[in-house]
């Protein structure tokens, strides 16, 4: 069974300030995991209560499992800085 996914004010805004086929990518990646679990997921460490990183191309998407639904924190999509990304 597929997980609904909760977006707040601020995820929203994140994924609208990103170029639109990275966008649609971060998407279609975050559909997949809603459906089948699969992704590149890690559950972050020391963090209460617990956050879970999803890998999307050079972003990361961070969200909290909350009752079958994904709840994201304030700051949901980062831009991972790699040196020839500066």
């Amino acid at each position: 069974m597929a997980k609904g996914i909760v977006w707040t004010a601020q995820a929203q805004a994140d994924i609208r300030g990103i170029e639109r086929l990275i966008a649609l990518q971060i998407l279609k990646t975050l559909a997949r995991y809603a459906q089948t679990g699969e992704g590149n997921t890690k559950q972050l460490q020391g963090i209460e209560p617990p956050l879970i990183r999803l890998r999307a191309q050079d972003h990361r998407v961070f969200f909290r499992d909350k009752d079958g639904s994904w709840r994201s924190p304030a700051c949901f999509i980062v831009r991972r800085l790699t040196a020839d990304g500066l």
